[in-house]
C-alpha cells in the first residue's frame, strides 16, 4: 500500500495516478552506450585494449549507479489526485509531500519541449492560493494531470 492509500480520506477516490516518466533513466541508458560502442569503436586499434575495457567496465558501473537512483527515484514518488485534492510524495527516508485542495488551486501549467511532446512527459507547476508553488519535473502524462486537476 502506498502513501496515496494510506492517506485517503473516507469516501475520498483516487481520479488519477501518475509518476516519473521513463525519461529518467536517460543517464543511465548514455553510460550503457558508451560502455557498448567502446569496444566496437576501437576494436581495429592496437594496444588499447585494457585502456579500452577499463573505461567500458567504468562505464557499465556508472550507468548501473544511475539506473539504480532514477529507479528508487522512480519507485518512491507518487503523485495522485484524487477527488479533493493533489497528493505528491517524494523520497523514501526523507519523504517530502504536498497535499493540495482542489479549492486552493489556482493554476496549473504545463511546459513540454519537443521530445516532451513526442514521448509524452514534461513539468507541471501547481499554483495554490497565496505563495504555494509546487514543480514537477519529468512527469509522465502531463496534460492528463493537468485535465484531471482541473477538471475536479
Amino acid at each position: 500500500m502506498g502513501y496515496v492509500d494510506q492517506v485517503l480520506e473516507p469516501d475520498e477516490r483516487v481520479v488519477f495516478r501518475t509518476s516519473l516518466s521513463w525519461t529518467v533513466y536517460g543517464r543511465a541508458i548514455g553510460f550503457a552506450v558508451i560502455a557498448l560502442a567502446l569496444p566496437v569503436l576501437t576494436a581495429g586499434a592496437p594496444g588499447w585494449g585494457p585502456v579500452v575495457l577499463v573505461a567500458s567496465a567504468l562505464a557499465s558501473l556508472a550507468g548501473f549507479i544511475s539506473f539504480l537512483h532514477a529507479w528508487f527515484r522512480r519507485a518512491t514518488t507518487e503523485i495522485a489526485v484524487t477527488d479533493r485534492r493533489v497528493v505528491l510524495k517524494r523520497g523514501f527516508i526523507r519523504r517530502h509531500t504536498v497535499e493540495m485542495n482542489m479549492q486552493k488551486v489556482e493554476s496549473v501549467d504545463v511546459d513540454q519541449s519537443q521530445l516532451g511532446r513526442l514521448f509524452n512527459y514534461g513539468s507541471v507547476t501547481i499554483r495554490g492560493t497565496g505563495t504555494t508553488m509546487e514543480r514537477l519535473a519529468r512527469i509522465d502524462r502531463p496534460l492528463k494531470l493537468r485535465s484531471a486537476i482541473t477538471a475536479g
